[in-house]
């Protein structure tokens, strides 16, 4: 009785194969859209180009228009890896078992958040552990509803030094999407004040888009934890084995500094789902997350 060939031989094919099957997938990666979304788009093309020189694969950005759309490109396997704040990261990890945060910036372990207001506003920098009191009554500016230094942790310091919601505290609240345009409408007098990531202020008055004569950093929050690369936890199983610890070593070994610039991150270290526990409970605390 004569064996079957063709079990052995599509085993055979399939190790012989399976390097090149690996090589010729691509890695999709996005960012938040913390910024002007033309800046992003630069910013990570050269990201991608530097992945897919070091990983040996095509890489791809794809750009999204909300924090919530890249948690949805995430969870539906549109993006195998991320750029996300604390909070889109824990949100997307929570969505989709088994994924990991395996680098983040030198910065990013001791983040923090730049209260600004309008000069119009005779508010003078607070040098205070807690949330100047006069912020109250104030029209307010947050950036993206899923933002971190924009949001989750602004909003939970404000609840926890002035004693109440923002809907109690101000006399409108407003949402502006990023960092970028919360400062624009601080600046202009649409709103009063507003709060943005201290690296984003850093950004815009570097770039020459601040009047100090018009707006102002009036306080600065406490540190937590922020932004991070997370990866979907299947990414072995598509690119082959040992692909994750590949990935993260060409993040951690990242030190072109136009490319760090990018971020901006003096460099990369490692990081772990652990690292952000704090942002998992003060999302839930505020329920922002099941």
């Amino acid at each position: 009785m004569h064996r079957n060939p063709l079990p052995a031989l599509t085993l055979l094919l399939t190790t012989l194969l399976a390097p090149a099957l690996a090589a010729a997938q691509t890695l999709v990666f996005t960012a938040i859209p913390d910024e002007d979304e033309t800046r992003l788009q630069q910013r990570f093309q050269a990201v991608a180009d530097y992945l897919a020189e070091t990983l040996e694969i095509e890489v791809r950005f794809i750009p999204v228009t909300s924090y919530a759309a890249s948690v949805t490109a995430f969870r539906n396997n549109q993006v195998q890896l991320a750029w996300f704040g604390g909070f889109t990261g824990v949100q997307a990890r929570q969505l989709v078992p088994g994924s990991r945060a395996i680098a983040q910036g030198v910065e990013d372990p001791d983040y923090k958040s730049y209260f600004i207001a309008n000069q119009a506003t005779g508010l003078e920098p607070h040098d205070g552990d807690t949330a100047p009191e006069g912020l109250r009554d104030l029209t307010f500016s947050f950036g993206s509803q899923s933002s971190t230094s924009g949001r989750l942790l602004p909003e939970y310091f404000l609840r926890e030094h002035l004693g109440g919601s923002p809907d109690e505290l101000f006399t409108r609240v407003g949402f502006s999407g990023n960092h970028s345009r919360t400062i624009s409408v601080v600046q202009s007098g649409a709103y009063q004040a507003g709060v943005v990531s201290y690296k984003a202020w850093e950004n815009e008055l570097e770039a020459g888009n601040i009047d100090l004569d018009r707006v102002q950093v009036i306080w600065e929050s406490p540190p937590y934890p922020d932004y991070q690369w997370t990866v979907r936890g299947d990414v072995d199983e598509r690119f082959g084995e040992g692909f994750t610890e590949h990935l993260q070593q060409a993040l951690l070994d990242m030190e072109d500094p136009d490319l760090l610039a990018s971020f901006p991150r003096a460099g990369f270290i490692p990081a772990e789902n652990d690292d952000y526990q704090e942002i998992l409970e003060v999302a839930q605390s505020l329920g922002l997350l099941d």
